[in-house]
C-alpha cells in the first residue's frame, strides 16, 4: 500500500477522524447524559492522545532518535521486546 501524499486527502482524513470522534462521543453522551460519564470520556480521550504523542514523538525525539515507527503495533513490539520495527 502506498503512502498518502496528497495534502488535501491528508486534511480530509484528519477531518474525518475528528468527525468520527465527535459523532461517537456525542452518541455516548446521548445514551448516558450525565456529567460524570462526559468527564470520564474526556479523560479517556485525553489519556489516549497523550499516549499516542508519547509513542510517536517522545520516544523518537528523546529516548531513541534512530527508530521510526510505522504504527502502534511497531511501537508495541519495540516497547515489549526492545527490537526495532522492520523496515523504514
Amino acid at each position: 500500500m502506498r503512502n498518502l501524499t496528497d495534502r488535501r486527502l491528508i486534511w480530509l482524513k484528519g477531518g474525518l477522524f475528528v468527525l468520527i470522534g465527535l459523532i461517537s462521543s456525542g452518541l455516548l453522551i446521548a445514551q448516558l447524559p450525565d456529567f460524570r460519564y462526559a468527564l470520564v470520556l474526556a479523560i479517556a480521550i485525553w489519556a489516549f492522545c497523550r499516549a499516542y504523542y508519547f509513542a510517536f514523538y517522545v520516544i523518537q525525539h528523546y529516548v531513541d532518535p534512530s527508530y521510526r515507527f510505522a504504527g502502534l503495533l511497531h511501537f508495541a513490539r519495540y516497547a515489549i521486546l526492545g527490537t526495532p520495527p522492520d523496515g523504514p
